[in-house]
């Protein structure tokens, strides 16, 4: 039985470059309206978000290369989706089930994103579903050091709920697993984000030690990272507090109330009136202020990518999981299935973002 693509989205795939040794990458292209949204078969990567603002004017609002070169050449994540851990985990190592996995330390002593061949660097296998693109990856027994032969899948879906990315995973042994997609957004289409408004309702946050890896949970209440009320971005970016100088900036996980699916972020860009609602199931969504761009990558139009042009919310678990306990537990295991998804919302002060579906 065949399914049509739900009313108003189209779905187009077209060649995107090949690969050094010769594999073919695609790009698949979403339209609902006048939005429009690209996806990479190389690293699962978000390409390209074209929204309109408050007056109707449609802008890039996703941070991305014109070609494949500058993917090939990226070391910032711009837009893929990272695993087979997102985030850190301390030592490149951890120990499950008694038995200890040695991880690459790409970054000072810990293993970040899966590690330096993690899943961004990856061809992931690309197939049309209704309203979007499913892709597929197989990652091997001991890949990266990590346990068990993984298949991972993510699809990008246009609808009218925004764009929801739906993670899943299975293993033929115990394992970790924690996914997500590394955007960097810029609502204005250009420019510094320090002027973007940003809202997280979360009371936590995980406070993280000069390697940036966690310490302890603490309250948001009296520091910088109070994000409860709608907050420029920039205003207190440049405190002298111990979190912020160990992070350049932002680059912390808020830990997420509640449970089900539920507001992560809302960020509002006031010049432009366009606004971001992140929706998530997962314990925590990491807010990331572009620190470590350094002007060393130039992006689409020729634009070299510096500290501030983007930020990142990526919906996850906490960072270093598999070696706190006290921590939600990211193992799967043989008969279980890794589920989650993120939904991102565009809207404009003028015209709010869509409201959720009721049931």
């Amino acid at each position: 039985m065949s399914r049509s693509r739900p009313p108003g989205v189209s779905v187009q795939r077209e060649p995107f470059g090949s690969l050094p040794d010769g594999r073919g990458v695609e790009r698949y292209v979403l339209r609902s309206g006048d939005l429009e949204v690209a996806v990479l078969t190389y690293g699962a990567v978000l390409q390209s978000v074209r929204a309109p603002d408050a007056q109707g004017a449609v802008a890039d609002v996703a941070l991305g290369y014109d070609d494949l070169a500058g993917y090939l050449g990226d070391s910032t994540y711009v837009g893929a989706v990272v695993g087979r851990f997102a985030n850190r985990i301390a030592g490149g190592r951890f120990v499950l089930d008694d038995a200890e996995h040695v991880l690459p330390q790409n970054h000072g002593t810990s293993c970040l994103h899966g590690g330096p061949e993690g899943f961004h660097t990856r061809l992931w296998s690309g197939r049309e579903v209704p309203g979007g693109v499913e892709l597929t990856l197989t990652s091997p027994d001991g890949d990266m050091g990590f346990p068990g032969a993984l298949t991972a899948t993510v699809r990008y879906v246009l609808d009218d709920e925004g764009l929801t990315l739906t993670y899943g995973a299975t293993t033929d042994r115990a394992t970790v697993v924690n996914l997500t997609n590394h955007a960097y957004w810029n609502l204005a289409g250009g420019g510094s984000i320090e002027d973007h408004v940003l809202e997280l309702p979360a009371e936590r946050f995980v406070a993280v030690d000069d390697r940036l890896i966690p310490t302890e949970l603490s309250p948001v209440t009296g520091t910088p990272l109070d994000f409860r009320s709608p907050t420029r971005v920039g205003d207190r970016l440049r405190e002298a507090t111990a979190q912020l100088r160990y992070a350049q900036g932002y680059d912390h996980a808020w830990v997420l109330d509640g449970e089900g699916l539920r507001r992560a972020a809302r960020v509002t860009d006031p010049v432009s009136g366009r606004v971001l609602e992140v929706l998530t199931d997962q314990p925590s969504v990491q807010f990331y202020s572009g620190n470590f761009l350094d002007g060393s990558v130039v992006g689409r139009g020729g634009r070299a990518y510096r500290q501030g042009d983007g930020l990142c919310l990526e919906t996850q678990h906490l960072p270093d999981s598999p070696n706190r306990p006290d921590f939600p537990s990211t193992t799967l295991r043989p008969g279980q299935t890794y589920a989650t998804r993120t939904t991102f919302r565009f809207g404009t002060t003028g015209r709010p973002a869509l409201e959720p579906a009721s049931g």
